[in-house]
């Protein structure tokens, strides 16, 4: 596709959100669309937040091995595992 092509299906795809979706995507958009090209990605607070708060956990001594995160996993998420 070239540009334009790439843009009018940009705007098509936008234009068939209702609301809510849009709402949704509107935020993460915008900063991707702000974003440098080196970084596209941006990690959102709450997702650091959840790091912050394994690196505590890791340190405090609470962790388990891989083995048994797997198994955790995979009984309380078994479709993601077909």
């Amino acid at each position: 596709m070239n540009s334009a092509e790439l843009k009018l299906d940009l705007f098509r795809r936008i234009d068939q959100l209702d609301n809510t979706e849009l709402e949704k995507i509107y935020d993460s958009f915008v900063a991707l669309l702000n974003a440098k090209s080196e970084k596209l990605y941006v990690t959102p607070p709450h997702v650091k937040i959840a790091i912050d708060n394994a690196f505590d956990a890791i340190d405090k001594g609470k962790t388990i091995s891989h083995d048994e995160a797997m198994r955790i996993t995979k009984s309380k998420y078994p479709s993601l595992f077909k």
